[in-house]
């Protein structure tokens, strides 16, 4: 529903949307897709790992992929926190003075909206692979049970393949 509220906002509005998209810093953007897809890769072998019972690569796959999630918090939260000192919030508190056009706060209100839903799917995919680490140093999962591992990678696969949509809007 939010990219198609994006579509239909960005058609209707397409002049707002290009003058407020020229505020948002393609180069984190860029950090974060490249962090994310390190991060898949480290998960779909901490899977492959789990199945074959080589659990400490596993464990040591999981912190990492653990690591780029944070890394991936840590760069949106700097984005969010430049975006609010530059008064480039949704809706009535947006007071930036660099942008002339009224409906460039819907631009924020949907960015804010969509990266903020993003951002909440990766607090709950980092809480699944905390878990799942947990499970794997305690010797729960290995190659005869390995569907938490499986299905936790599915999930941050589905993450990082929405930033994939996400990022280029």
């Amino acid at each position: 529903m939010l990219f198609l509220a994006y579509i239909v906002l960005r058609g209707s509005y397409p002049e707002a949307f290009h003058e407020a998209s020229k505020h948002l810093d393609p180069m984190m953007g860029g950090v974060n897709t490249v962090v994310l897809i390190c991060s898949s890769f480290s998960m779909a072998m901490a899977v492959q790992m789990t199945k074959e019972n080589r659990r400490k690569i596993a464990s040591l796959l999981l912190v990492f992929t653990l690591l780029c999630a944070a890394g991936f918090m840590v760069v949106k939260f700097m984005e969010y926190s430049h975006k609010i000192h530059d008064g480039l919030l949704p809706g009535k508190y947006f007071t930036n003075k660099e942008i002339h056009d009224p409906k460039a706060a819907l631009f924020f209100s949907i960015y804010f909206m969509m990266t903020g839903v993003h951002g909440i799917h990766v607090l709950v995919g980092m809480g699944l692979i905390t878990w799942v680490l947990f499970k794997t140093l305690r010797n729960k999962v290995g190659s005869d049970y390995y569907t938490p591992t499986e299905l936790t990678g599915l999930y941050w696969h589905l993450v990082d393949l929405v930033w994939i949509f996400l990022f280029p809007l």
